[in-house]
């Protein structure tokens, strides 16, 4: 029997309805960034699922990154200081709070 994984990682893809990247999310590389996040996330030994996804509807503050079960939604997530950042804080149990698209 599979096993849940502790989080699970959702990042914007921009895909729309007819299958095509079309938001700021994809022009601005989270394509490409999913790879260093997937690699990332097997070299630190995390319990994640990486999942890219349709739009999220956030374009303005994208490239958007969403970490379940925690619903901590990330924007600007456009480099790989921004993926080691959240990585890190999420080690430690806690998000990266300066990147946090909603504050607590």
């Amino acid at each position: 029997m599979a096993t849940k994984p502790t989080y699970h990682i959702l990042v914007c893809a921009s895909f729309r309805a007819k299958g095509e990247p079309k938001g700021m999310c994809h022009q601005k590389g989270s394509i490409g960034l999913s790879q260093y996040l997937e690699q990332e996330i097997l070299d630190r030994g995390l319990d994640c699922l990486l999942t890219t996804t349709s739009c999220l509807k956030q374009c303005e503050q994208g490239p958007i990154l969403v970490v379940h079960p925690n619903n901590w939604w990330y924007r600007g997530v456009d480099s790989e200081e921004a993926i080691d950042e959240i990585l890190d804080a999420l080690e430690d149990g806690s998000p990266a709070e300066g990147r946090l698209l909603f504050p607590a």
